[in-house]
């Protein structure tokens, strides 16, 4: 049932994907050479390290209780050569996580050990290692964020791209133009796929559609915005509002069905040429369709169980005061579906082929600010980096000259 009205409304995109056109465009929908090139990466001053020397000195470290600074594990990272060296890196972000200076993870670090992974083949830790974000300290910027998941876009894993978009949703990182592309267009390419969609999926992506829609003005913010209110609302109605926003930045007031009307309403009377894509209007029918058939069966088996009924469920006042809504909601969709096709406000393309144009006409230009930015950012990362190689060489000789005098003073007291 999760799946099926899904299926029904998004049906139509697997005829756009026969078309030649479509085709070119999701060729399009990858983020340049130039932005996902290692060269000024790569660029920056070596620090060579031998990993299985620098590994047994963080090993002793550990054992003799003592904190292993953010510059030995950025080294290890940053000095990564072949996929074995991933997965012992990875053992080494997780014990660094949980070693008193795990709040000293830097930037840089996280954005090396993604781009590492990517470099050996290794992207399924970059995504364990997102998802179990706090085992790990993995909180990327947004241009790391964007080239994890430009990379499963490129290899058509809509569902991994998702699994990334669901990590910026959490953080709510999606104030990057390029950043709210690539998560729209992996949403709506996903999906197409008609995936069966458990409870947690249609939290997870309706969030996603709901947070990147409020970042888009025009037809596909408003459109995502629909269907990331249809599937909450889902969730709402099948689970209860706590379901919904517990361990999410979402507002916790019931009623996320009527937001998605709320959606029709506002397009329905404004002005402009903001429109509503028909595949999700059609969802959001097809849902309170399904979700009334399922409130008149489950009216007549509370009749004929009883007493047994009432004691198999109980339901927060809140919750069952928005399902006695339902009715209420089914007929304010019929009249707002009618005022909005009265008005041209329905566009036939599915969402999917909206984001796809959008692509096309906007990604390429909104790659320019990023690029500038992470330019300017990978040089304080390394004016960073270097102070901390000179304050560490700082402490290295003072460490060094202590030593010499306490040696100079023990060899003093014995002479006398």
């Amino acid at each position: 049932m999760a799946a099926y009205t899904l299926k029904r409304c998004l049906g139509a995109v697997k005829v756009i994907h026969k078309c030649g056109s479509h085709r070119f465009i999701a060729r399009r929908c990858l983020l340049s050479t130039a932005y996902t090139d290692t060269k000024l990466w790569d660029a920056r001053e070596k620090d060579h390290q031998n990993l299985a020397l620098l590994a047994a000195l963080m090993d002793r470290t550990y054992d003799r209780n003592f904190p292993v600074s953010s510059l030995s594990i950025s080294r290890f990272v940053d000095n990564i050569s072949s996929r074995e060296e991933v997965d012992q890196a990875e053992y080494y972000l997780y014990k660094f996580r949980h070693s008193p200076n795990c709040w000293y993870l830097r930037d840089w670090t996280v954005h090396s050990w993604v781009r590492q992974c990517l470099r050996y083949g290794a992207r399924d830790k970059a995504l364990h290692t997102l998802k179990n974000k706090v085992q790990y300290g993995m909180f990327p910027d947004d241009f790391t964020f964007n080239i994890l998941i430009d990379s499963f876009i490129k290899d058509e894993d809509f569902k991994g791209a998702c699994s990334v978009v669901e990590e910026v949703m959490l953080q709510e990182s999606f104030d990057l133009p390029t950043t709210q592309i690539l998560s729209l267009y992996a949403l709506s390419n996903y999906l197409a796929t008609k995936p069966e969609l458990s409870m947690s999926d249609e939290r997870a992506l309706g969030a996603s559609l709901l947070i990147s829609g409020l970042k888009q003005d025009g037809s596909i913010g408003l459109s995502a915005q629909l269907l990331g209110c249809a599937l909450l609302g889902k969730v709402e109605m099948a689970a209860g509002i706590h379901a919904v926003f517990r361990g999410m930045p979402l507002m916790w007031t019931p009623g996320y069905l009527g937001r998605a009307l709320a959606v029709m309403e506002r397009v329905a009377a404004a002005p402009g040429d903001g429109k509503l894509s028909k595949d999700a209007v059609d969802y959001l029918e097809g849902l309170l369709q399904d979700l009334s058939s399922a409130s008149d069966s489950s009216g007549e088996d509370d009749e004929s169980g009883g007493e047994e009924g009432k004691k198999e469920e109980e339901v927060d006042e809140d919750d069952q005061a928005e399902r006695d809504k339902l009715p209420l909601y089914a007929s304010r969709f019929k009249d707002l579906v009618g005022q909005l096709q009265s008005r041209g406000k329905v566009d036939p393309s599915p969402l999917q082929v909206l984001v796809s144009s959008l692509v096309q006409q906007s990604l390429a230009s909104a790659e320019g600010p990023d690029m500038e930015q992470y330019q300017r950012k990978v040089g304080e990362w390394e004016a960073e980096r270097q102070q901390l190689i000179r304050r560490e060489k700082e402490m290295r000789e003072r460490a060094e000259e202590e030593r010499r005098a306490r040696q100079a003073a023990k060899a003093a007291a014995k002479q006398g």
